[in-house]
Formats: C-alpha cells, structure tokens, sequence
C-alpha cells in the first residue's frame, strides 16, 4: 500500500472522528428547544457537552490541515467549489460557539432565549449542510480537465444530496438525545431517551434510502458489507434506548456513523472527488497527492503526535464521565457582580 492510499485512510479516521464526536454535539444542540423545558433543563443539557464540545471540534480542523498536506488537489477543488457551503457552516460553528460562551453573561430570558436560538442554528445547519456535501462528493460533481469544478450552487442542491443532508440531521440528533440520555438524570433523561427513539426511527429509513441509493449507483462489496452492518447497529441501538440501556445505545450510534462515514469513503476509493463531467477527470489518490517526501515526512508527525491527541481526549472523557442533574445547575449569575462565575 502507497503512502498516498494510507494519507487517504488517514483522512477517513480524521473525517469519522470528527462526525462521531462533533455530531452529538450537533444533536445535543439541535435537541435543546425539545428537552430544555425551563432555563435549568436548558443549562443541563447543554452542560452534557460543556467540557467536550471543544476539543470536538478539533477533529475537522486536524483532518483539513491534513487535507490540504497530503491531497493538495483535493483540498483546492474542495474549497474553492463548495466555498460557500463551507463558510455557512464555518460561520454557524462560530455562531453556535458564541451561544456556549455568552449565554450565562446576563441574567436575562430574553439574552438567554437568544443565545438558545443561536446554539440551534449553528447545530441544525451545519449537520445538514455536511451530509449536503459529503453526498455530493461520493455521488459526483462536474469537474473538467483542468481539476476546477464548473457547477454552482444550485448544482449541489440536488435530491440525493438534500437527501443526505436530512439524514446526517436526523442521525446526529438521534446520536445527541442519546448522549444526553446517558449523561443526565430525571425527567430530561427520559424525554431524551423517548425523543431519539422517534428521531431514531425517521433517521433509519432516511438512511437506508440514501444508501441504498448512492449504493446502487457506485457502491462496492465493502461499501455495502458497511451499510448492512451499520443498518444492523443502528437499530439495535434503537432497542438498547428503548430498553433504557443508555450506554450500550450511544456506543451504537457511535459506531453506526463511523460506519457511515466510512461507507461514504469506500464508496469514493480510489477517486477523492469524482468528475460527473468525464469519469476520466476525477480527482483520485494518485493524482490529487501531495509528493512522496511530504507524505513521508507526514507520516511520522502522525505517528508521533496522534496517540498523544487521543490520550488527552480519552482523558478529558473520562475526567467529565458522571451524569449532570438538575443539584449540578447553580442559580444565574447576577450581572452586577464584576466578576460573575461562568454557569452554562
């Protein structure tokens, strides 16, 4: 296997580490107008990922900057054709990043009720607008010889791909109700575990169909092994919440999307990004790599680098693994304080 091929399968774990992690942040997020019932449930939800969201989103960044390393092509197609898509979502992270942070710093409804509103938008659009591209990439754009996309933005508001981006919706909101089911106790516990059963349910079928789909149309042994495995994970998940078994069900989801991921990733190899133009001009991992001495010289960063990454992460986890109740929310902060202490 040449270093291209690895850097590609690298970029996979990257992309699958960042949809697993930061997807139930989206689904907590997204969730928050159905769970959060008074300002103390709202401040219990979003406190599930107060200490994480954070870290979270570090995977997409990692996974572009290695992105434009190794597949420099790729990165240059990307970005330049799905501009405005990515700044949409750049621009809702930042908005939603913004509600994290300045929700607590006036004891006001009406601040806090905006703030709310702002975590919303920037969980929902987001996790539509991934699936929305993702999609587009493993079912093709139009790519000329000169490796330049030449659709616009209406060329990727197809049906395929608004279908992926309602299914990446609703799989991250089921992903979310069931962290937050895991991660609180009392009545949130049990309307987070009734609403991603219902969520859950609806996102099953998006997906099959979308799957299914993108699967007769280019899939390969190993895409479709994926689909049926996650299929089957997916919905024993499903039981598991119903069951109220709350651990074992967010471990499905959470290994549900990374199949889900990765059937996207399978489906591509060895195209990175496919000419619907002329198949002859699809970007592939041979002619969208950077040069073997970069590869080279990324592979050992990696490989020193990554297990300390994962080590942090898996402690920070581990540190923040008790479930929230409502004895955990201190009052409001009172804005005449000069130096109020920050409550989520």
């Amino acid at each position: 296997m040449d270093l291209a091929t690895i850097w590609f399968w690298v970029v996979a774990f990257l992309f699958v580490g960042y949809f697993v992690l930061d997807g139930f942040d989206f689904g907590v997020g997204m969730s928050l107008p159905f769970l959060g019932k008074n300002d103390v449930s709202r401040r219990q939800v979003i406190n599930t990922i107060g200490p994480v969201w954070d870290l979270n989103e570090t995977w997409v960044i990692v996974a572009g900057a290695s992105l434009f390393a190794s597949f420099p092509e790729w990165y240059a197609t990307l970005f330049s054709g799905f501009y405005l898509p990515l700044l949409l979502i750049l621009v809702a992270l930042i908005v939603r990043n913004m509600g994290f942070e300045y929700r607590h710093k006036r004891d006001s409804d009406g601040w806090r009720r905006g703030w709310d509103a702002a975590i919303v938008f920037g969980s929902f659009l987001p996790a539509i607008l991934w699936g929305v591209a993702l999609t587009n990439i493993v079912h093709g754009l139009p790519i000329n010889q000169d490796m330049e996309y030449t659709g616009n933005l209406l060329t990727m508001l197809n049906p395929v791909s608004l279908l992926g981006g309602v299914t990446t919706m609703l799989v991250f909101m089921t992903h979310g109700c069931f962290f937050v089911a895991l991660k609180t106790d009392g009545a949130i516990r049990h309307d987070a575990r009734a609403l991603g059963t219902k969520i859950g349910l609806a996102a099953a079928v998006a997906a099959v169909v979308l799957l299914l789909w993108l699967g007769i149309e280019g899939g390969s042994v190993w895409s479709w092994i994926t689909t049926v495995a996650l299929a089957v994970i997916f919905l024993t998940g499903l039981f598991f919440n119903m069951r109220g078994k709350e651990g074992l069900a967010f471990l499905c989801t959470f290994v549900a999307i990374a199949l889900f991921v990765l059937t996207y990733f399978l489906m591509l190899f060895p195209n990175v990004m496919p000419s619907s133009t002329n198949p002859a001009w699809s970007l592939t991992t041979t002619n969208a790599a950077s040069s073997h001495h970069t590869l080279v010289i990324m592979t050992w960063v990696a490989l020193i680098f990554t297990p300390i990454v994962l080590i942090y992460q898996s402690w920070t986890y581990w540190v923040f693994r008790k479930r929230i109740t409502t004895r955990h929310i201190p009052k409001a902060v009172d804005p005449s304080r000069p130096d109020p202490i920050k409550v989520h």
